[in-house]
Formats: C-alpha cells, structure tokens, sequence
C-alpha cells in the first residue's frame, strides 16, 4: 500500500526525520508531506508516532479525470469493498487546482456517487453520507486533470491529540508546535521555558517527546472503524499502542516552565497539561515574559511572539480610536514589547533561544544572529524559525 503523510510547508525535514525509526519502506519527501509504502499497519504506525505529521492518507487510486464523467468512472472502478459495506458511513471531500473541474463541492459529489452506485452494485444496497463524524474519510485531490484518491486514516486530523481542554486566542496547533521543538534541535536533557505559553502548547508538546509519550495514544482514528480493520490489523494495534506504553518515562528528564502573563492562559495551560497526563512535568506561573530570568545555568528558550495583529489580547481600534491612530499606536506597543523580549534573552546567557518569528521587527530587536533561519508557514502566514545561541 501507498501511503503519504502531510504536514504543513516547510516541515517536511522535520516529519521525514520522525518517521524514519518507524521501519517504513520507500519513504521519501515530498512537498506537503512525505510518501512511504507497507501494510494498512504501517499507516497505523504512523498515526501513533508522527508529532509533525497533519494526515495520513491511503492511496486508493490515480487516474485522468478531465471530465465529469472520467472523474466518475475512475473512481467508480475502486474496489471499494475493503473499506466501505452497506452500513458503514462515508464523506468525501476535495482540493481542486488547474483541472477542467472547479468546483470542488461538485468534484466531491461526483466522487460520492461513484462510490455508492459501486456499493449498490455490488451489495444491493448503498451507504449513507455522514459529513460530520463518517466511518470512512474520502479525500479527493485533483489537479491538472489528475485524481487521487485517497483515505484518510486519522480521521479527525492529527493536530487533535485529544487533550485540549482548554483553548486561547490563535493557538498554535499542536502539529506545528511539534516541528518547531524538531525544528529547533530542542534538547529534552536541558531545562525548558516557554515564558508566552498561551494555553500551553509548546511546553506540553515538548513534555510528550520528552518522557516518549506517543502523540496518538490518547486518541481514536478513523481506521478503526473500517472493516478492514476487524482482524489482524485490530491485534497489531493492541501491539502497537502496548509497545508504546512500555516505552513511556515516568517523568520528564529536566524542568519545564510554562508562563503567561494573562490568569485565562495560565489556568489553560494548566488543564490541558492535566489532560495530556504531562501535568506533574510542567509548572504553569503568571508573570510577564519580558521579566523572566533564567531558572538553570543553561536551557532552551521557545517562544511563539505575538506577530503584530494582536498584543496581549488587546485590538487596534479598540476604545474608540480612530484605526490609523490605533494602529500606530499598536506597532509602538509592539517595538516596545519586541525590545522587553530582546533585553530577557540576553539576559539568559548560554542558553539556546528557539523563537518562531512572523514580524521582523523582532529579528532586529532580539539583535542577535542566528544559528539558522529556517521558512515555515503557520497557517497562511510565512513565518521564521530562529535558533539563537546566546552568549
């Protein structure tokens, strides 16, 4: 079976490097993800294992679809008996590029036909649409007149480990924070501090990987409910997630702080490391992240800095200013915080500082090269991850 896993641009290293432990055959890096081959079990595998991965997907078939009725017909000779019966639920959904197709609600309609006249033909009976919670995810990506198509493995995506409690504004997601950590060659040995820790993403991701908690154990996948499922790839999940229980550490090797200056993000950050089970490895404090000071002779740093639309919680515009008056106070603020930030990290001597920037106003406050810079996207937004030794 062909598989690829997606994760978001610029962290295809990162997601290659994780899965390359795993034993998969033929993995190689794409753009958007990394591809590989085995069983149905080596997608499972990689469900529980990959921090950085967005999505697992099983390739089910490519074929020309330049038509309407191309679309229909390559996808309507799937055998879709493996993984879908008369009482299983399915959903489809589609990306569309440079292909006669458009639309991609239409591709996804042309797609779910396909699959539940296939079923009718064959069992005489056709299985229901649930867009909401399906048994069985269809993702069609069509682009050039090309078709893939594919199930999804995870069915919720990846990023959802299932222990956020509690959200903040704009939380970065759990995938991404994972590539940063990666990314940024953080030592699980060495203390840790995230002094704007918002509900408390960053140190939580870094106290999984650190005492080896497996990012899918505290969840369900969508596998589980294909019929495939049933039988030998059941057993070897029970093996797979027993294995990676017997792995866990009983603690993280090193202390690990999570700050925030807002009441609602520290009791954020403190629930959902209670829920992720890390919570007896992080300690959570209020405090401003311009007045910490380093809490071990050496560390790392990781920091998520406001990136300018939003300071502290608070919006240009707000209290009645005129919004070019509210803006440029806004950007001061900003200067003002970014210069607060610079002045702490240096203060943090022989530390590493790993910050994922998307101003670069705060490059130049910070005042420090970096070891490297490297291009990720949060979202649709070009960000730089910066890995600063600080002398």
């Amino acid at each position: 079976m062909r598989f690829f896993a997606t994760c978001a641009k610029g962290t295809e290293g990162a997601l290659r490097r994780e899965l390359a432990p795993l034993r998969l055959h033929a993995l190689r890096g794409e753009r958007g993800g990394v591809a590989f081959e085995g069983p149905l079990e080596a997608g499972m595998r990689a469900c529980l294992h990959a921090r950085v991965a967005m999505r697992v997907l099983l390739e089910l078939a490519r074929f020309p679809a330049g038509s309407r009725e191309a679309l229909y017909e390559g996808a309507r000779a799937v055998d879709w008996n493996p993984w879908l019966t008369a009482r299983t639920t399915l959903a489809v959904e589609a990306t569309v590029s440079s292909s006669a197709i458009t639309h991609s609600g239409y591709a996804a309609l042309v797609v779910k036909d396909a699959a539940v006249d296939a079923l009718r033909a064959s069992h005489g009976e056709r299985p229901d649409v649930d867009p909401k919670d399906p048994d069985v995810r269809i993702v069609l990506h069509l682009a050039r007149d090309q078709a893939a198509l594919s199930l999804d493995l995870a069915g919720e995506p990846l990023h959802r480990r299932g222990w956020r409690a509690v959200t903040t504004a704009a939380p970065l997601k759990e995938t991404l924070a994972a590539a940063v950590l990666a990314l940024g060659h953080v030592d699980p040995a060495l203390p840790f501090v995230d002094p704007m820790a918002g509900s408390g993403t960053l140190a939580i991701e870094h106290a999984l990987a650190a005492r080896h908690i497996a990012p899918g154990l505290g969840r369900a996948f969508g596998f589980q409910r294909w019929p495939a499922y049933r039988g030998g790839p059941q057993s070897a999940w029970d093996r797979m997630k027993a294995e990676a229980r017997a792995a866990v550490l009983p603690r993280a090797p090193a202390p690990i702080l999570a700050r925030d200056l807002h009441p609602r993000a520290v009791e954020a950050a403190r629930r959902n490391a209670a829920a992720a089970g890390v919570g007896e490895d992080v300690a959570v404090e209020q405090g401003d992240a311009r007045e910490l000071h380093p809490i071990a002779a050496e560390g790392t740093l990781v920091a998520n800095p406001p990136y300018g639309e939003r300071l502290m919680g608070g919006r240009a515009g707000e209290a009645g200013e005129e919004t070019p008056r509210a803006d440029a106070v806004q950007r001061r603020k900003l200067a003002g915080f970014y210069r607060g930030l610079g002045e702490m990290l240096r203060r943090h001597r022989g530390w590493s500082a790993v910050i994922l920037s998307g101003n670069p106003a705060l490059e130049r406050a910070v005042g420090l090269r970096p070891e490297f810079d490297h291009r990720l996207w949060n979202g649709p937004l070009e960000t730089h991850l910066l890995r600063y030794r600080i002398p």
